[in-house]
Protein backbone atom coordinates (compact mmCIF):
# COMPACT_ATOMS: atom_id res chain seq x y z
CA UNK A 1 0.00 0.00 0.00
CA UNK A 2 1.29 3.47 -0.66
CA UNK A 3 0.50 6.71 1.88
CA UNK A 4 -1.65 9.67 0.57
CA UNK A 5 -2.07 12.52 2.87
CA UNK A 6 -1.79 10.38 5.55
CA UNK A 7 -4.16 7.28 4.66
CA UNK A 8 -2.99 4.11 3.23
CA UNK A 9 -4.12 4.01 -0.52
CA UNK A 10 -4.23 0.05 -1.76
CA UNK A 11 -2.02 -0.90 -4.91
CA UNK A 12 -3.27 -1.09 -8.14
CA UNK A 13 -4.25 -4.65 -9.30
CA UNK A 14 -2.97 -5.41 -12.85
CA UNK A 15 -2.57 -2.03 -13.50
CA UNK A 16 -6.26 -0.81 -12.41
CA UNK A 17 -6.18 1.49 -9.29
CA UNK A 18 -8.72 1.26 -6.69
CA UNK A 19 -12.03 3.95 -6.62
CA UNK A 20 -12.83 5.68 -3.45
CA UNK A 21 -15.48 7.36 -1.46
CA UNK A 22 -16.47 9.29 1.51
CA UNK A 23 -18.63 7.82 4.45
CA UNK A 24 -20.83 10.43 5.67
CA UNK A 25 -22.34 10.44 8.81
CA UNK A 26 -25.98 8.76 8.66
CA UNK A 27 -27.85 6.37 10.46
CA UNK A 28 -26.55 3.00 8.34
CA UNK A 29 -25.32 0.34 10.47
CA UNK A 30 -23.62 -1.62 8.38
CA UNK A 31 -20.38 -0.53 5.73
CA UNK A 32 -22.28 -2.92 3.33
CA UNK A 33 -25.60 -0.98 4.04
CA UNK A 34 -24.41 2.57 2.86
CA UNK A 35 -22.15 0.67 -0.22
CA UNK A 36 -25.57 -1.22 -1.39
CA UNK A 37 -27.93 2.30 -1.20
CA UNK A 38 -25.24 4.76 -2.67
CA UNK A 39 -24.43 2.63 -5.69
CA UNK A 40 -27.59 1.06 -5.75
CA UNK A 41 -26.87 -0.32 -9.42
CA UNK A 42 -24.46 -1.97 -8.29
CA UNK A 43 -26.53 -4.09 -6.02
CA UNK A 44 -26.69 -5.55 -2.58
CA UNK A 45 -25.38 -9.08 -3.58
CA UNK A 46 -22.61 -7.82 -5.35
CA UNK A 47 -21.05 -5.81 -2.70
CA UNK A 48 -21.51 -8.46 -0.11
CA UNK A 49 -19.74 -10.55 -2.48
CA UNK A 50 -16.68 -8.06 -2.96
CA UNK A 51 -16.09 -7.78 0.57
CA UNK A 52 -16.09 -11.49 1.04
CA UNK A 53 -13.46 -11.36 -2.11
CA UNK A 54 -11.62 -8.47 -0.03
CA UNK A 55 -12.11 -5.80 -2.11
CA UNK A 56 -13.51 -3.19 -0.20
CA UNK A 57 -10.88 -2.25 2.36
CA UNK A 58 -10.61 1.54 4.46
CA UNK A 59 -7.77 4.16 4.63
CA UNK A 60 -6.66 2.53 7.80
CA UNK A 61 -5.73 -1.21 5.45
CA UNK A 62 -8.50 -3.40 7.17
CA UNK A 63 -10.30 -5.56 4.88
CA UNK A 64 -14.02 -4.85 5.41
CA UNK A 65 -16.26 -7.77 5.41
CA UNK A 66 -20.24 -8.14 5.68
CA UNK A 67 -20.08 -7.43 9.02
CA UNK A 68 -18.09 -4.53 9.50
CA UNK A 69 -20.34 -1.57 11.54
CA UNK A 70 -20.53 1.87 9.70
CA UNK A 71 -17.96 3.72 10.56
CA UNK A 72 -18.41 7.88 9.54
CA UNK A 73 -15.53 10.16 8.10
CA UNK A 74 -13.72 7.54 6.56
CA UNK A 75 -12.50 7.11 3.20
CA UNK A 76 -13.42 3.42 1.41
CA UNK A 77 -11.38 1.92 -1.41
CA UNK A 78 -12.56 -0.95 -3.38
CA UNK A 79 -11.87 -2.78 -6.85
CA UNK A 80 -14.13 -2.27 -9.44
CA UNK A 81 -15.04 -5.59 -11.54
CA UNK A 82 -12.87 -4.92 -14.49
CA UNK A 83 -15.62 -5.42 -17.36
CA UNK A 84 -14.17 -7.60 -20.99
CA UNK A 85 -13.67 -4.45 -22.98
CA UNK A 86 -13.00 -5.11 -26.34
CA UNK A 87 -9.45 -4.44 -27.19
CA UNK A 88 -8.38 -1.34 -28.68
CA UNK A 89 -5.60 -2.28 -31.62
CA UNK A 90 -3.55 0.59 -31.43
CA UNK A 91 -0.47 1.21 -28.65
CA UNK A 92 0.45 4.79 -27.20
CA UNK A 93 4.63 4.97 -27.99
CA UNK A 94 6.49 5.93 -25.27
CA UNK A 95 8.69 9.19 -26.18
CA UNK A 96 10.48 10.16 -22.88
CA UNK A 97 10.80 8.63 -19.36
CA UNK A 98 12.57 9.80 -16.53
CA UNK A 99 12.19 9.75 -12.52
CA UNK A 100 9.34 12.73 -12.65
CA UNK A 101 7.80 12.69 -16.27
CA UNK A 102 6.76 10.28 -19.03
CA UNK A 103 5.69 11.32 -22.20
CA UNK A 104 3.44 9.36 -24.61
CA UNK A 105 2.16 9.09 -28.37
CA UNK A 106 -0.98 8.31 -28.15
CA UNK A 107 -2.91 6.67 -31.24
CA UNK A 108 -6.74 8.11 -32.22
CA UNK A 109 -9.70 5.89 -30.32
CA UNK A 110 -7.27 5.49 -26.96
CA UNK A 111 -8.74 7.05 -23.96
CA UNK A 112 -6.22 8.54 -21.95
CA UNK A 113 -7.78 7.20 -18.35
CA UNK A 114 -10.71 5.17 -17.34
CA UNK A 115 -14.00 6.61 -17.46
CA UNK A 116 -17.30 5.74 -18.82
CA UNK A 117 -17.77 2.20 -20.56
CA UNK A 118 -13.38 2.34 -20.55
CA UNK A 119 -11.60 0.73 -17.55
CA UNK A 120 -8.31 -1.53 -18.85
CA UNK A 121 -8.34 -0.49 -22.30
CA UNK A 122 -6.86 3.03 -21.20
CA UNK A 123 -3.48 4.57 -21.74
CA UNK A 124 -3.22 5.19 -18.25
CA UNK A 125 -3.59 1.05 -17.17
CA UNK A 126 -1.60 0.26 -20.06
CA UNK A 127 1.57 2.12 -18.92
CA UNK A 128 0.83 0.92 -15.33
CA UNK A 129 0.51 -2.88 -16.36
CA UNK A 130 3.89 -1.94 -18.70
CA UNK A 131 6.04 -0.26 -16.32
CA UNK A 132 4.53 -1.52 -12.98
CA UNK A 133 4.74 2.13 -11.72
CA UNK A 134 0.91 2.27 -9.59
CA UNK A 135 1.93 5.89 -9.00
CA UNK A 136 0.97 7.32 -12.56
CA UNK A 137 -1.14 10.28 -12.89
CA UNK A 138 -1.69 12.25 -16.45
CA UNK A 139 -0.93 15.57 -16.06
CA UNK A 140 -3.26 16.35 -18.66
CA UNK A 141 -5.45 14.88 -21.23
CA UNK A 142 -6.10 14.94 -24.85
CA UNK A 143 -9.60 13.27 -26.16
CA UNK A 144 -10.14 9.20 -26.33
CA UNK A 145 -10.62 10.53 -30.34
CA UNK A 146 -7.45 12.40 -30.26
CA UNK A 147 -4.08 11.42 -31.26
CA UNK A 148 -0.71 12.64 -29.87
CA UNK A 149 1.25 13.66 -26.65
CA UNK A 150 0.14 13.15 -22.90
CA UNK A 151 2.35 13.91 -20.16
CA UNK A 152 2.74 11.72 -17.07
CA UNK A 153 3.50 12.54 -13.56
CA UNK A 154 5.53 9.81 -11.46
CA UNK A 155 6.19 11.27 -8.44
CA UNK A 156 3.16 12.60 -6.29
CA UNK A 157 5.74 14.87 -4.52
CA UNK A 158 6.33 16.99 -7.65
CA UNK A 159 2.97 16.77 -9.26
CA UNK A 160 1.38 19.82 -8.42
CA UNK A 161 4.66 21.42 -10.05
CA UNK A 162 3.47 19.97 -13.27
CA UNK A 163 -0.29 20.40 -13.09
CA UNK A 164 0.81 24.42 -12.50
CA UNK A 165 2.33 24.29 -16.11
CA UNK A 166 -1.06 23.97 -17.43
CA UNK A 167 -3.39 25.69 -14.82
CA UNK A 168 -0.70 28.89 -15.41
CA UNK A 169 -0.57 28.60 -19.05
CA UNK A 170 3.07 27.93 -19.19
CA UNK A 171 3.05 25.01 -21.77
CA UNK A 172 3.21 26.15 -25.27
CA UNK A 173 0.57 22.90 -26.91
CA UNK A 174 0.68 23.10 -30.49
CA UNK A 175 -2.19 20.57 -32.69
CA UNK A 176 -2.45 19.80 -36.30
CA UNK A 177 -6.08 19.24 -37.79
CA UNK A 178 -7.58 18.08 -41.56
CA UNK A 179 -10.80 20.12 -42.21
CA UNK A 180 -12.61 21.86 -45.36
CA UNK A 181 -10.81 24.54 -46.87
CA UNK A 182 -12.11 28.37 -46.54
CA UNK A 183 -10.11 30.92 -48.30
CA UNK A 184 -12.47 34.00 -46.71
CA UNK A 185 -11.52 33.40 -43.40
CA UNK A 186 -8.94 35.77 -43.39
CA UNK A 187 -6.58 33.34 -41.46
CA UNK A 188 -4.15 32.86 -39.43
CA UNK A 189 -6.96 34.55 -37.06
CA UNK A 190 -7.42 34.09 -33.46
CA UNK A 191 -10.87 32.60 -32.40
CA UNK A 192 -11.92 34.20 -28.73
CA UNK A 193 -15.57 32.75 -27.47
CA UNK A 194 -17.09 31.49 -24.73
CA UNK A 195 -17.83 27.86 -24.25
CA UNK A 196 -19.49 26.56 -21.85
CA UNK A 197 -21.61 22.74 -21.37
CA UNK A 198 -24.59 22.19 -24.28
CA UNK A 199 -27.86 20.64 -23.12
CA UNK A 200 -26.37 16.92 -24.20
CA UNK A 201 -23.33 15.52 -21.61
CA UNK A 202 -20.52 15.26 -24.18
CA UNK A 203 -21.17 18.50 -26.17
CA UNK A 204 -19.91 21.86 -25.78
CA UNK A 205 -21.27 25.10 -27.02
CA UNK A 206 -20.50 28.35 -27.65
CA UNK A 207 -22.79 31.41 -26.24
CA UNK A 208 -22.34 34.98 -25.62
CA UNK A 209 -21.06 36.28 -23.29
CA UNK A 210 -17.09 37.00 -21.84
CA UNK A 211 -14.48 35.12 -23.83
CA UNK A 212 -13.28 31.92 -22.22
CA UNK A 213 -11.60 30.13 -25.12
CA UNK A 214 -8.77 31.53 -26.94
CA UNK A 215 -7.14 29.49 -30.31
CA UNK A 216 -4.71 30.29 -32.72
CA UNK A 217 -4.93 29.44 -35.54
CA UNK A 218 -3.13 29.26 -38.91
CA UNK A 219 -3.32 27.33 -42.64
CA UNK A 220 -0.43 25.11 -42.84
CA UNK A 221 -1.21 23.42 -46.55
CA UNK A 222 -4.18 23.72 -49.10
CA UNK A 223 -5.05 20.09 -51.27
CA UNK A 224 -8.20 20.79 -52.99
CA UNK A 225 -11.38 21.18 -50.69
CA UNK A 226 -9.34 20.45 -47.60
CA UNK A 227 -6.15 22.16 -45.79
CA UNK A 228 -3.95 21.33 -42.98
CA UNK A 229 -4.52 23.60 -39.79
CA UNK A 230 -1.81 24.42 -37.33
CA UNK A 231 -3.91 25.12 -34.03
CA UNK A 232 -2.52 26.98 -30.54
CA UNK A 233 -4.78 26.64 -28.02
CA UNK A 234 -4.07 29.77 -25.33
CA UNK A 235 -6.54 28.12 -22.59
CA UNK A 236 -7.83 24.60 -22.67
CA UNK A 237 -11.68 24.25 -22.48
CA UNK A 238 -13.00 20.95 -23.15
CA UNK A 239 -13.37 20.17 -26.90
CA UNK A 240 -12.41 23.91 -27.40
CA UNK A 241 -10.51 23.26 -30.92
CA UNK A 242 -13.45 21.27 -32.36
CA UNK A 243 -15.95 24.15 -31.12
CA UNK A 244 -14.42 26.46 -32.61
CA UNK A 245 -13.37 25.20 -35.81
CA UNK A 246 -16.89 23.97 -36.44
CA UNK A 247 -17.87 27.65 -35.52
CA UNK A 248 -15.59 28.76 -38.18
CA UNK A 249 -17.58 26.41 -40.74
CA UNK A 250 -14.60 24.09 -40.94
CA UNK A 251 -15.34 20.88 -38.56
CA UNK A 252 -11.89 18.55 -38.21
CA UNK A 253 -13.33 15.61 -40.38
CA UNK A 254 -14.23 12.86 -38.75
CA UNK A 255 -15.72 14.52 -35.81
CA UNK A 256 -18.79 12.87 -34.43
CA UNK A 257 -20.04 15.18 -32.33
CA UNK A 258 -19.53 18.75 -34.44
CA UNK A 259 -21.52 20.52 -35.82
CA UNK A 260 -23.47 17.20 -35.60
CA UNK A 261 -24.22 14.53 -32.89
CA UNK A 262 -24.06 11.50 -34.83
CA UNK A 263 -25.04 8.11 -33.18
CA UNK A 264 -22.64 6.18 -31.00
CA UNK A 265 -21.95 2.86 -32.12
CA UNK A 266 -19.34 0.73 -33.17
CA UNK A 267 -16.32 2.39 -33.44
CA UNK A 268 -14.86 2.92 -37.13
CA UNK A 269 -10.81 2.79 -37.02
CA UNK A 270 -11.04 3.85 -41.00
CA UNK A 271 -12.17 7.35 -40.19
CA UNK A 272 -10.45 8.86 -37.13
CA UNK A 273 -11.03 12.22 -36.05
CA UNK A 274 -8.15 14.25 -38.11
CA UNK A 275 -7.03 16.13 -34.98
CA UNK A 276 -3.19 15.53 -33.44
CA UNK A 277 -1.46 17.19 -30.17
CA UNK A 278 1.09 17.72 -32.61
CA UNK A 279 3.67 19.34 -30.28
CA UNK A 280 4.13 20.78 -26.45
CA UNK A 281 7.26 22.89 -24.79
CA UNK A 282 7.56 23.98 -21.59
CA UNK A 283 10.11 24.83 -18.90
CA UNK A 284 10.42 21.40 -16.88
CA UNK A 285 9.76 22.89 -13.27
CA UNK A 286 11.81 20.14 -11.22
CA UNK A 287 14.47 20.11 -13.57
CA UNK A 288 14.73 23.85 -14.98
CA UNK A 289 15.20 22.45 -18.48
CA UNK A 290 13.93 23.25 -21.27
CA UNK A 291 11.65 20.71 -23.04
CA UNK A 292 10.34 19.77 -26.08
CA UNK A 293 8.24 16.96 -27.64
CA UNK A 294 6.77 16.25 -31.08
CA UNK A 295 4.39 13.46 -32.28
CA UNK A 296 5.71 10.85 -34.70
CA UNK A 297 2.32 10.63 -36.21
CA UNK A 298 0.96 12.50 -38.88
CA UNK A 299 -2.13 13.07 -40.23
CA UNK A 300 -2.97 12.15 -44.01
CA UNK A 301 -5.36 13.99 -46.37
Amino acid sequence: MTRQSGHFVPPARNGVGPSCVGLPAGHWPLTLDFLAERFATVGRDAWHQRMLDGDVINEHGITLTPSCPYQAHLRVYYYRDVPDEPRIPFEAVILFQDEQLIVVDKPHFLPVMPSGGYLAETVLVRLKQKLGIDTLVPVHRIDRDTAGLVMFSVQPATRAAYHALFSQRQVKKIYEAIAPWRDDLGLPLTRQSRIVEAGHFMLQHEVSGPPNAVTQIKVLQVRGALARYQLMPVTGKRHQLRVHMAALGVPILGDGLYPTLTPEGQLDYRHPLQLLAKSIEFADPVSGQRRSFESRRALSF
